[in-house]
């Protein structure tokens, strides 16, 4: 079986929570079937990149340069027996690989432009083009693979005409192996952290989605002892990043002890940052899975998060983190639960170390990647006819 890997992100640029999908799903898809990756951007090793940078249409809006994109990804694969893409991104490609072709296209949903109206900000008219891809990509697709029971029901909510038979749930996975404590400080050392003092961590983009203000406006509300240490990427749009700073430089101004880092640091320095958390805070608005909390939860660190999403499926209230309820007519309530609950593990420290260590057994007993290789094989077995695999 050859299978096509169409996705925006694949290391080392990997920004987000599909990419870190794609990334482990692809390697140990390749222990199965034959799998050939196509992505956007510079050349690299694993992959064929195809570059978004269209000399023909520089002034373009990057939707646009996106669905070019997409042209170039479909000619690419015409030898592959499947299409498999993720996000809008690269949604068109593989639906333009189905009729071209005439293969089975699967669409893996990490997140639906319609329940995310905010990007409208970020993209202009691109927004309009972005969710008529995805629309058309997900109506024509033989099958939707959904990261949480809660995106299954967000997908037939979005678009009521998929037959509910094609939308499967596969989880999201972790490796707990490379996500594991790290008791090595130096990372935080660098970074200026008081290792004699308790910090929470939140790990993201700042994006409408992730919640960040939310969590900055919680955070003048935090226990004095607590530092926060941000792991917090680029903002998508200039109107977003002048607020966040205005937030960060209030905070600033009222506690010590924030630690704001912009660049991506390396996977092996994140992980070391969780590791020594008192809890990692995940305050999204929407979020169909958050990889980033199994992240958390195997590097035995306990998760304070939004109960949105896919996220209840994964955070287990009250044995490995605790959910707060999310309410987007009442956000003061919802950034005074968020700090309470910090607080209450700030003055039970034993509390979050005994839901650390469940949130890793939770993570490796039941999020395995060789589980959803497995799980994701078997559904393209299904619609090739139980094809067996090309080589080893």
């Amino acid at each position: 079986m050859r299978v096509a890997i169409l996705t925006r992100e694949f290391p080392p640029d990997v920004y987000g929570g599909a990419g870190v999908h794609v990334d482990f799903l692809v390697r140990e898809l390749r222990r199965l079937v034959d799998v050939d990756v196509h992505c956007m951007g510079e050349p690299r090793q694993g992959a064929t990149a195809h570059s978004e940078d269209d000399e023909r249409m520089p002034a373009a809006n990057a939707a646009l340069r996106i669905l070019s994109t997409d042209l170039t990804m479909t000619a690419a694969i015409g030898d592959a027996q499947l299409a498999h893409s993720h996000t809008w991104y690269a949604n068109m490609a593989g639906h333009w690989a189905k009729l071209l072709y005439d293969v089975p296209h699967v669409v893996t949903a990490h997140s639906l432009e319609p329940r995310r109206p905010w990007k409208a900000e970020q993209l202009g008219g691109g927004y309009r083009l972005s969710s008529w891809a995805e629309r058309t990509a997900y109506e024509a697709a033989d099958a939707v693979v959904a990261v949480s029971r809660g995106m299954r029901d967000d997908v037939l909510d979005c678009y009521p005409s998929i037959d509910p038979a094609k939308v499967h749930v596969i989880s999201n996975g972790i490796d707990a192996d490379f996500y594991r404590p790290d008791q090595a400080t130096n990372v935080l050392e660098r970074l200026g952290v008081d290792l004699t003092r308790p910090y929470v961590t939140f790990v993201g983009r700042i994006t409408r989605q992730k919640g960040v203000p939310h969590l900055l406006r919680a955070g003048l509300q935090l226990d004095p002892s607590v530092q926060l240490v941000l792991l917090a990427g680029a903002a998508d749009t200039p109107e977003l990043k002048a607020e966040t700073d205005r937030l960060i430089d209030d905070l600033k101004a009222a506690r010590d002890g924030v630690f704001v880092v912009s660049e991506m640091l390396p996977r092996e320095e994140v992980r070391q940052v969780l590791t020594h958390a008192l809890a990692f805070c995940c305050p999204s608005i929407y979020e169909p899975l958050g990889i980033v909390n199994l992240e958390a939860m195997a590097c035995e660190t306990a998760v304070v998060a939004s109960a949105v999403g896919g996220i209840p499926e994964v955070v287990d209230d009250g044995v490995t983190g605790t959910l707060v309820r999310y309410d987007e007519q009442d956000p003061v309530g919802f950034e005074r639960d968020l700090a309470a609950a910090v607080n209450h593990l700030v003055a039970n420290p034993a509390q979050a170390e005994a839901q650390g260590k469940a949130g890793r057994t939770r993570a490796v007993q039941e999020f395995s990647w060789d589980a959803v290789a497995d799980r994701t094989v078997n559904l393209y077995n299904s619609l090739l006819g139980d094809v067996r695999p090309a080589s080893g």
